[in-house]
């Protein structure tokens, strides 16, 4: 166990290293959001009304969300890269964990989104975003998105092992995450969608972690029924993320290490 933690303590200061020298590639991921943000935030928010509250206020959460989501490209890309760039041949000849790479570079895509929500919060300041609760619930929600950012990018690392090559893994990955986020609760109250649809959106995965940190802010929530999912949305938050990984991390494991005895 010991040298288990060695080896993923390794991998995780490489990969860390690695963050604060992306600059460029912080910047690309902080401006989208960010244009997205103002986009929906400010035009958006005197057409999509929402009960009891503002849509700049709803918005927020939902495009941060968006953020951990890139986690899932993110990480089938950066596996793909670790494979592809002879990191995993400079390590075939130690005793290292076959974990420690995917542990590294989930840990690593994990702390530069972190980074990035925070000229993202401000942004979301200026255009009217307010945190309504304490300082430690606020603490909270941003830890449960991030959270479910590093629980994603094990779902991208395994998606990347699986499709086996970078053009097939980017066309599987983008297909996951339009209707990922746009059949969630990121963008629209789901008040006005057809009940099945609106029973889709509320059993997503993605609508967890938006909805619980709406209620931990104290933006407004929209919820229209009395679904589990948008009652106990922090409870069904660490619901998927012990789901995701208990399937997603042995999965992409045993992938990485069939992809380096090749």
């Amino acid at each position: 166990m010991t040298k288990l933690l060695s080896d993923w303590a390794a991998m995780i200061g490489r990969h860390l290293r690695h963050v604060v020298r992306l600059r460029q590639r912080l910047i690309n991921m902080t401006l989208l959001p960010a244009f997205f943000m103002l986009s929906f935030g400010v035009m958006f928010s005197s057409i999509i009304a929402v009960p009891n509250g503002d849509y700049k206020e709803f918005i927020v959460a939902g495009i941060f969300a968006q953020v951990m989501l890139t986690a899932v490209p993110g990480g089938a890309m950066g596996t793909l890269e670790d494979l592809r760039n002879g990191l995993v041949d400079r390590f075939r000849s130690l005793p290292m964990s076959g974990s420690a790479v995917l542990v590294g570079r989930a840990v690593g895509d994990t702390a530069l989104r972190s980074i990035a929500l925070i000229p993202m919060a401000v942004v979301g300041y200026l255009i009217g975003w307010r945190v309504h609760t304490g300082p430690l619930a606020a603490l909270f929600a941003f830890g449960l998105l991030i959270l479910f950012g590093f629980v994603l990018s094990w779902v991208g690392a395994l998606i990347g092992l699986a499709s086996g090559s970078a053009q097939a893994a980017a066309s599987l990955t983008q297909f996951l995450m339009l209707p990922g986020i746009f059949l969630s609760n990121a963008y629209l109250p789901l008040g006005g969608l057809p009940s099945w649809l609106r029973v889709v959106a509320e059993w997503n995965p993605l609508s967890a972690p938006i909805a619980a940190a709406r209620e931990l802010w104290g933006n407004p929530t929209a919820t229209s029924s009395g679904s589990f999912p948008m009652r106990y949305p922090v409870l069904m938050t660490f619901v998927w993320v012990i789901a995701i990984m208990a399937v997603a991390a042995p999965l992409a494991v045993r992938k990485f290490r069939t992809a380096t005895v090749r």
